[in-house]
């Protein structure tokens, strides 16, 4: 049987894993300013009613800094990591059998295409399965593939980007038929929709589509639009606008399109290059949006506004400033993997 993925606005999904940042990690020049992020994204999740999950090298350094938090929401687990990027290297959840018993779907993770160590990150999900003896799991190592490369709308659709998944030093695959058999085998994608433009600036992900668009249902996607002529992604976003309004539902139907503004340029204060700042880096919990914001008063009530109106009134919208995030050319849907309560691990 070939499980399907399941979608991130699937109600099961009712618990939140995030990593902590570490002096180990690349966070250590601005540790102050990403644990402060981090603390924020942190009552974000509890406030969205989910089961916060943090994997931390210290477990009880990393409790005392989230005592300002209701205990009894959040579960600690110790382990070693790399980075903070979860949703790239944090399981997969599959349909199983029954409604009930959703599967963990464990992928390697390579460091992006081995641009960065990765040793620790790659064994957190088989770590954290160790913990779970009664969770249904599938191994598709040596598979790589990483949580922010493929969007779903859980019933076998399948939005990617082919510079992502087609890209050197992952799986080596040569054409999109290759990538689409594998999807098809892990992910039970029946259908594969392709996007070939849209890469953003300062982005180590070889355009994750997390970055650029977003099932938001059966028939909607929010995508990144560029409305500055002037912008140097204009051209390119206006290319994936194009392939984006060719795409069609299941149903044949086209899609109901949602173009979120691009931020203005984020610059980094130390070497001044531009930062991947985009407000698709959502999250989708049962019960609101997390979004990400940038300190851009315009552009950030602009973005909240177009995503209260496609998940009002069932999901509050709750911002979080994400410009700290950024600097490490990550954002929110990037440092967090929405997972079942059930594969939550006891602390």
């Amino acid at each position: 049987m070939t499980r399907k993925l399941l979608a991130e606005y699937d109600g099961r999904l009712g618990a939140v894993m995030i990593s902590w940042p570490h002096e180990d990690t690349d966070w250590a020049p601005m540790l102050d300013q990403a644990r402060e992020c981090y603390r924020s994204l942190a009552a974000a999740i509890i406030k969205a009613g989910c089961t916060l999950v943090v994997i931390t090298p210290d477990a009880a350094a990393t409790r005392a800094e989230l005592r300002h938090l209701p205990s009894k929401n959040i579960v600690v687990v110790e382990m070693p990591t790399n980075d903070t990027w979860i949703r790239d290297y944090g399981m997969l959840t599959l349909e199983g059998d029954t409604p009930e018993t959703p599967v963990a779907a464990d992928f390697q993770f390579n460091g992006w295409g081995l641009k960065f160590a990765s040793n620790l990150d790659n064994g957190v999900t088989a770590r954290l399965l160790a913990m779970l003896p009664n969770a249904d799991r599938t191994d598709f190592r040596p598979v790589v593939l990483e949580g922010g490369s493929v969007e779903t709308d859980g019933k076998g659709t399948v939005l990617t980007t082919s510079e992502c998944l087609l890209s050197d030093n992952r799986n080596n695959f040569k054409s999109k038929s290759e990538a689409e058999a594998m999807l098809a085998r892990c992910l039970g994608a029946g259908r594969v929709m392709w996007l070939d433009h849209g890469a953003l600036e300062g982005d180590d992900t070889d355009s994750h589509v997390d970055t650029l668009a977003r099932l938001a249902s059966d028939d909607t996607i929010i995508y990144v639009k560029c409305y500055r002529e002037d912008d140097s992604h204009y051209l390119d976003l206006q290319l994936m606008e194009k392939q984006l309004k060719e795409l069609r539902t299941p149903a044949g139907q086209p899609y109901n399109l949602v173009g979120l503004p691009l931020p203005e340029p984020c610059y980094d204060p130390d070497d001044g290059h531009r930062l991947p700042a985009t407000y698709a880096n959502f999250l989708i919990t049962p019960h609101a949006v997390l979004m990400p914001v940038y300190g851009q008063e315009r552009n950030d009530m602009m973005a909240r506004q177009m995503l209260e109106s496609v998940f009002a009134p069932g999901r509050e919208v709750i911002t979080v400033d994400c410009r700290a995030l950024i600097r490490q050319h990550g954002s929110l849907h990037c440092a967090t993997m929405q997972i079942p309560r059930r594969f939550v691990p006891l602390a």
